[in-house]
């Protein structure tokens, strides 16, 4: 019985999204640097965060495989980073916004891989993931 009780957590901590642990509130505020190319908008049509569409909506974007919002148009690189398994985590997020070319190199193995963003943030990006966390189809839930 003790054994299927740590199986089943560890299997529940396996299924849930990807929370972060960096400041929400901050990342609330950071995100303004975000707005220029990328919105909040949920999956019933309600804006969150007015911002562009240069980027994908970030609704729900923490626990989700990188490439995958329908209807984006995603470079060849993001698509094949989440075909590989790339998924949004707050580790990921935060490395990838600090340096998005880079980031995919890495993750791809293929130094002439590319990425569209190319605004890099030197920090904040655990408490910008800590805002975003909040929006998703797992977080109303």
């Amino acid at each position: 019985m003790k054994h299927s009780l740590t199986t089943a957590a560890a299997l529940l901590c396996l299924a849930a999204p990807a929370f972060a642990e960096g400041d929400a509130a901050a990342g609330e505020k950071e995100f303004g640097k975000c707005k220029s190319c990328h919105q909040i908008e949920s999956d019933a049509g309600e804006t969150i965060a007015k911002g562009g569409k240069t980027g994908p909506n970030l609704w729900g974007v923490a626990g989700r495989t990188a490439g995958t919002v329908d209807g984006f148009k995603y470079g060849d690189d993001i698509v094949a980073a989440g075909a590989a398994g790339l998924v949004w985590d707050e580790a990921n997020f935060a490395a990838y916004v600090q340096d998005p070319r880079g980031f995919l190199q890495d993750k791809l193995g293929d130094k002439g891989a590319k990425s569209k963003m190319s605004f890099k943030l030197k920090s904040g990006g655990e408490d910008i993931f800590a805002y975003l966390a909040q929006f998703g189809p797992a977080a109303t839930n």
